[in-house]
């Protein structure tokens, strides 16, 4: 089954005081990318989170932000003396500022960033809290798969009606094929009657033969739409597969449309490279889709 790599997932786990909220974002990238906004006093367990998210992601730029609530536990609150004597030493300074009392100063000194320290004695439990954030994320993270598989299997659906368009559009290349060694046969013999004509010469019918046999040679497209069709199929039976990659679809579209470009400049004929227009396009369109395929 396809996966898509953009999505989102959210999850919100409570256990007692504790609150942790879990918000994922994923987008399309050639690799794997982890982007971390935790709160502050979690950062060492950014390797678990890396490990617990590729468990269940291979391939795109992910983005997770935990945010984490517990009740305070108290902030000590505390003077800078020597702040505060500085920055009443410098007022006292000033012309016509010597009869300030410090008294009738405090209320605004206290306001002055760097006066008044604040220190918290909370620290994360970083240990105890692990239980509650892996669940968050967890669930945050099947939520974001969920949208992707669901986004992948809209993806399927489509790629699969470009497969019968191109396979159809094939068998159209190949039932025209056997007619261009005809045309061209009959091409060639009215001209040459037309200058046989014109300058009383003759031609063996061997030589004309000879001729539509090295044309034939030459724009014989059998083997390519033989490997296009066999691309087909492979990318049918992966598109299936439970742990379907979009690396090696995207190298099965690149072979086809390798195949669909030699068939073109091979055939020579006007309505095989109109039929092979048609089978570009709908590649095109499906190498489009696998940019976004995990």
């Amino acid at each position: 089954m396809l996966s898509s790599m953009t999505g989102q997932g959210e999850a919100i786990v409570q256990a007692g005081d504790l609150a942790v909220r879990a918000e994922l974002r994923s987008t399309n990238n050639r690799y794997f990318k982890l982007s971390l906004k935790l709160s502050e006093g979690y950062v060492s367990l950014e390797p678990r989170l890396e490990r617990l998210i590729r468990q269940h992601v291979r391939r795109g730029s992910v983005h997770l932000s935990l945010k984490i609530d517990i009740p305070k536990k108290g902030t000590d609150l505390q003077i800078n003396g020597t702040a505060l004597t500085l920055i009443h030493q410098q007022l006292t300074a000033l012309p016509g500022a010597e009869t300030l009392e410090l008294r009738d100063l405090l209320p605004a000194l206290l306001s002055l960033p760097g006066v008044v320290e604040s220190h918290s004695n909370e620290v994360a439990d970083c240990e105890e809290h692990w239980p509650t954030i892996e669940t968050a994320v967890n669930e945050a993270v099947g939520k974001l798969c969920g949208m992707r598989r669901e986004e992948g299997q809209a993806m399927a659906t489509d790629l699969a009606d470009n497969l019968e368009r191109i396979a159809s559009l094939v068998e159209d290349v190949q039932a025209r094929s056997p007619e261009v060694a005809a045309s061209y046969q009959q091409r060639l013999l009215d001209r040459l009657t037309k200058l046989l004509t014109e300058h009383s010469l003759t031609v063996e019918p061997a030589d004309v033969v000879r001729e539509v046999g090295l044309f034939v040679d030459r724009s014989d497209i059998s083997e390519e739409t033989v490997r296009l069709n066999s691309h087909l199929e492979l990318f049918t039976a992966e598109i299936k597969l439970p742990d379907a990659q979009g690396r090696k679809l995207d190298f099965l579209t690149q072979e086809m449309f390798r195949e669909a470009n030699t068939i073109g400049s091979k055939a020579n004929d006007s309505q095989i490279s109109a039929l092979v227009i048609d089978i570009k396009t709908c590649i095109e369109r499906m190498r489009e889709m696998i940019q976004n395929v995990e």
